[in-house]
């Protein structure tokens, strides 16, 4: 087993398995990483056996439509079950989990006059949903106009997250990226039928 205590995190982040938005990975070894804008991930530690987990969501609900199964892991109440059932399905125990969780920058324009942001909904649902489930949230780090890079590592549960400025990665390519999963959701044809937190 790779001793991850003596990397950097450089390192961590080039041994590691990157995710994207609508998707999730759980595993015992190899870290898991992902690039946040106004998305949320969730990260779920199970520090018995030791096994974590970590998703990434851009909405908080999404409308059951004519290509609903395509694109329901995009959101949030469908993406954080996935994760818990992956979690429960490699033997962690619910009552035993932790959650970390980041995100909800304010990197795209998606504000509707009268609601909130939607970075800013995302990471209340986080929060809610943990809440509801019983699942205590360890460490934190939402909201602000910042980009953030995240690393989990499984063996230790150990997060880190690195908030990203223009200098380190481009924020409009992040910001096009998300929004052309927005608008897939919207233009798409229908079908037929703890452990500790790291700011480096």
């Amino acid at each position: 087993m790779t001793d991850y205590s003596s990397l950097s995190t450089r390192d961590i982040e080039r041994l590691s398995r990157s995710i994207r938005p609508g998707e999730w990975a759980v595993e015992r070894e190899r870290p898991i990483s992902t690039l946040l804008g106004s998305c949320v991930a969730v990260c779920l530690f199970d520090p018995v056996l030791p096994i974590a987990g970590m998703n990434h969501f851009m909405l908080p609900q999404m409308k059951r439509g004519a290509h609903a199964d395509e694109d329901v892991l995009l959101a949030g109440d469908a993406c954080m079950e996935a994760l818990l059932n992956g979690m429960l399905q490699r033997g962690a125990a619910k009552h035993r989990m932790q959650a970390k969780a980041f995100g909800g920058g304010a990197v795209i324009d998606t504000t509707v006059q009268g609601a909130p942001a939607v970075g800013k909904r995302n990471a209340d649902f986080a929060h809610e949903w943990l809440d509801r489930e019983g699942i205590p949230l360890v460490a934190s780090d939402f909201l602000g106009p910042w980009s953030r890079k995240i690393l989990l590592v499984p063996a230790t549960g150990d997060a880190y997250c690195k908030r990203v400025t223009s200098s380190l990665v481009s924020q409009e390519s992040l910001r096009r990226e998300e929004q052309a999963y927005a608008e897939s959701l919207l233009n798409k044809p229908a079908q037929p039928a703890g452990k500790k937190i790291e700011l480096f």
